[in-house]
């Protein structure tokens, strides 16, 4: 048997939080406007008038399992 162990020639390097918050961030919003167009853009929560939206995320909608009709 042998005493030999392996030792990684690389260290892992830390993430900044600061620089990746900010991205975080405007991520998270996006996601939260395209989860409210695709969940909750119809009848009396609508923001846009129409059913234009509607009619361009439904297939979306029934992917992710919001009821639509």
């Amino acid at each position: 048997m042998s005493d030999i162990t392996f030792a990684p020639a690389h260290q892992p390097v830390a993430i900044p939080i600061a620089e990746v918050l900010p991205w975080a961030i405007f991520g998270g919003l996006l996601l939260m406007i395209a989860i409210y167009f695709v969940g909750a853009e119809e009848g009396a929560t609508s923001l846009i008038s129409g059913m234009y939206i509607h009619e361009f995320v439904h297939d979306g909608r029934h992917l992710l399992g919001f009821p639509c009709h």
